[in-house]
């Protein structure tokens, strides 16, 4: 019997379970022996037991954990075909006593295997014939996950390549962390060849390790001094502070091959290296604690990290505690937006964004990574980073740097170097986003398609509605503007240039993952220039008709078409400051010369009066009445006229007597008004 000892766990809480030597070999004492090897969680050799007691009695019980230990050993490809047998075996004499659940995890394995639409299949007849409500919505999520496998694209621009032997052994890798773009941390066995645990003396604990790469290709790594690396522990999840002082790692310990304890231990980096370590305060507690990383909370300093502690919403969830010093406060769960009745796993937080796993939340495969925001008061709704990112296995431990180009992930997807099959173990997965590079060009016309120099072009973020950073440029030789544009980003384009109407126009980098040129072009249309009114030039003493200005007969009131000629003498008087007019009025020949004389004088006075009240200095302004002695045609006394003709000598005048020698008024202000 081989001695195998199976990390399997890719989240290491430490279940890693190791092989102890067994003397066992009557045929008769085959299920015992791997029933209690299976107890004490080594499954490997479990397995090679199961399968020859199950060669002998076609048991359906043995089958039943057969699938259960190739599923725990992730060869996802074995068990569900054993799961498959399962399903598919009927029994006259009584029903199938692992039925509906064998389906459910039938189904699972074929969507982790990548076939969605049979395991889409599956999961249809799960919920017709299942009762639990927690597992039929368990499934509906895993139903999801199969719609979002077939019908999701590739991230454009990704590529996810193995990080290499020197790094990944057949054994599983877990928590790197980028220091720089050049030195890596993570936490391994670091083992090609089978471990025989033969006595507590073996050294099969999980280890800190630090590689550089040079050039492409990392080093082979070198692992942490003792002050991290302490006999006796599994180091499992590791994580640095931004700027790479303090390190943050779990030490885990099993009693017999059962996780006894982890608890969350810090180190600061002093001159001489990592220093000695210690627990960190406030945080640790009688439950399992794991996957530290350090994060930003409303304006402190937190400690993101994942626990099975009681009062949480699944089996393990994320929390944060905020740092007071050296100790921290009491845990707080992030609550059911981001975590589910599943697991999960593996937060990293990069500036108000929070990468994490789960197999709660619908995805591609086992776990999935996700991303949620934080708005100052809450996480957004997580969302899927999608297909390469993800694959239909289990993927974790998402780490991207500040640009968003260069990260990491660990992954048990296929390509992956393994103990067992092609999936049992994780490794160290380099992430390289094609760098998408996004721009505006702009032009700036006339109404005719004619290039527009000296025009001002403003790019405006839009967050929310509300106008933030803006971006001039102007141009006095040339119509042609460039800007950079940020990805996800709502933008307003304003165009402006003197003499024309400005023009703009709003669109946005939403979804754009390939360098793009987006081209937008202005055709201002011009401001028209109101022609300079006609003007005529009156001298001192020119009389100067006001032909709207009427009376009724026998009265002197104004009336108010008489207005409109007044008020242009008031408009002149405010422009022309010295300026004094004698304001007259005219009768016709018809009545009394003595009566004419007062009417028109009566008339004169009201032309003045309402002038005066309107602001004018009534010093500025002489009112004469002729009457009836300056008639402008033969219609004088005792001459015969027609009324128009009388009509002709019935009128207002004035004319400049102090102040400027002429001035000029429009054509049109005192044209008589046509009804």
């Amino acid at each position: 019997m081989r001695q195998f000892a199976t990390l399997i766990l890719f989240s290491l809480s430490i279940g890693a379970l190791f092989a102890q030597p067994l003397n066992r070999s009557k045929v008769d004492e085959m299920l015992a022996t791997a029933d209690e090897l299976y107890e004490m969680r080594d499954y490997y050799n479990a397995l090679e037991w199961y399968e020859k007691v199950y060669e002998e009695n076609r048991d359906l019980d043995i089958a039943f954990k057969i699938a259960n230990v190739n599923e725990s050993l992730r060869d996802y490809k074995k068990a569900e075909r054993w799961w498959k047998r399962i399903v598919n075996k009927k029994s006259r004499k009584k029903p199938n006593p692992f039925m509906p659940d064998a389906r459910f995890n039938y189904a699972r394995m074929m969507k982790m295997n990548g076939n969605y639409n049979e395991a889409k299949s599956e999961f249809q007849l799960y919920i017709s014939e299942a009762e639990d409500p927690l597992m039929i919505k368990k499934a509906k999520t895993e139903l999801i996950g199969c719609e979002m496998g077939r019908e999701m694209d590739e991230v454009a621009g990704l590529a996810i390549e193995n990080a290499g032997k020197k790094i990944n052994t057949k054994y599983s890798e877990y928590s790197p962390h980028l220091a720089s773009a050049t030195e890596m941390y993570f936490t391994a066995i670091q083992a090609d060849d089978v471990i025989v645990v033969e006595d507590a003396e073996d050294d099969f604990h999980s280890r800190a390790f630090v590689a550089t790469k040079s050039g492409e290709k990392w080093g082979k790594p070198s692992p942490l001094g003792t002050n991290i690396n302490r006999e006796g522990y599994h180091i499992g999840n590791l994580s640095l502070s931004e700027d790479g002082s303090r390190m943050y790692f779990t030490r885990a310990l099993l009693k017999g091959n059962e996780l006894e304890e982890s608890k969350i231990f810090y180190s600061d980096k002093g001159s001489e290296g990592w220093g000695a370590a210690s627990e960190v305060a406030g945080v640790n507690g009688e439950y399992i604690v794991r996957q530290p990383v350090v994060g930003e909370l409303f304006g402190s300093e937190v400690l993101f990290f994942v626990s099975n502690m009681d009062g949480g919403y699944g089996g393990f969830d994320i929390y944060y505690s905020t740092r007071r010093g050296d100790t921290y406060a009491p845990p707080v769960n992030l609550g059911d937006g981001v975590n589910t009745i599943g697991d999960e796993e593996s937060p990293f937080y990069l500036e108000g964004l929070m990468y994490f796993s789960s197999d709660g939340h619908a995805g591609l495969g086992g776990f999935d990574i996700f991303s949620s925001a934080w708005n100052g008061s809450n996480w957004s709704k997580p969302e899927n980073l999608g297909k390469g990112y993800n694959s239909p296995q289990d993927d974790l431990y998402f780490s991207i740097d500040k640009d968003g180009y260069s990260g990491l992930l660990v992954s048990n997807r296929e390509g992956t170097r393994s103990a067992h099959g092609k999936t049992c173990c994780n490794d160290i997965w380099t992430v390289e986003k094609q760098k998408v590079i996004l721009d505006l060009m702009t032009s700036v016309n006339d109404e005719a398609k004619a290039p527009l120099n000296g025009a001002t072009v403003q790019l405006v973020q839009m967050i929310s509605n509300t106008p933030g950073e803006t971006k001039q440029n102007t141009k006095d030789n040339g119509n042609a503007f460039s800007f950079p544009l940020d990805r996800e980003m709502a933008y307003m384009l304003i165009a402006s240039r003197d003499g024309y109407y400005s023009d703009t126009l709003t669109f946005n980098t939403a979804g754009t993952n390939k360098t793009t040129t987006f081209e937008e072009t202005f055709f201002l249309k011009p401001i028209p220039v109101p022609e300079e009114p006609e003007v005529e030039t009156y001298t001192i003493n020119q009389p100067i008709e006001l032909e709207n200005i009427f009376y009724d007969l026998d009265d002197a009131t104004i009336l108010s078409d008489a207005e409109r000629d007044l008020t242009v003498i008031q408009e002149l008087m405010i422009k022309y400051s010295d300026l004094e007019i004698e304001l007259s009025s005219h009768t016709d020949a018809q009545g009394s010369t003595g009566y004419n004389r007062k009417l028109s004088q009566r008339r004169a006075e009201s032309a003045k009066n309402w002038l005066v009240e309107r602001g004018i200095d009534g010093a500025r302004i002489a009112a004469v009445g002729y009457g009836e002695s300056q008639i402008r045609n033969r219609c004088t006394n005792g001459v015969k006229c027609g009324d128009e003709e009388h009509r002709f000598n019935r009128r207002t005048e004035f004319k400049i007597t102090g102040g400027p020698t002429s001035i000029q008024i429009e054509k049109t202000r005192l044209k008589k008004k046509v009804n």
